[in-house]
């Protein structure tokens, strides 16, 4: 008799603690978020420092292989050579920890690439850059 009773609620208390274990984010029901929009933006510069206009500009998450961003018609560009990286638009899509986001440009024959490291994910209020460069600079 003791070992019918003992052996289930060994195995709840089991199944009770790996539950509790596990770190569900899922729940963000009491998370407030003001109403502002975020955008990470990146500047391609010439040697000189002064903006300027790339052509073929992707911006590509590594850990997805989706292409976020290009220049096609971007409505970010009221100084030359700022350019959307990712913006609110693409939170859930991006991960807790970090996605590495590949942005690239062409300045006539050279390409200048850099790796740009944004977080977002399903219970975050707005994307934030964790790390990466502020401008790509030409030659």
């Amino acid at each position: 008799m003791f070992k019918k009773t003992i052996i289930p609620l060994f195995g709840i208390g089991i199944m009770l603690l790996a539950a509790c274990s596990k770190k569900d984010s899922s729940d963000c029901q009491d998370k407030i978020c003001d109403e502002r929009f975020a955008t990470v933006i990146v500047k391609f510069v010439n040697k000189n420092g002064e903006g300027v206009a790339v052509e073929n500009y992707t911006a590509v998450n590594l850990r997805t292989k989706d292409t976020i961003s290009t220049a096609s018609g971007s409505d970010i560009n009221s100084e030359a050579g700022i350019y959307r990286v990712v913006s609110d638009n693409y939170i859930r899509k991006l991960s807790e920890t970090g996605d590495e986001i590949k942005v690239s440009g062409t300045l006539g024959a050279q390409t200048k690439s850099a790796i740009i490291k944004v977080k977002g994910g399903n219970c975050a209020c707005h994307i934030s850059k964790v790390e990466g460069p502020e401008q790509i600079k030409f030659d």
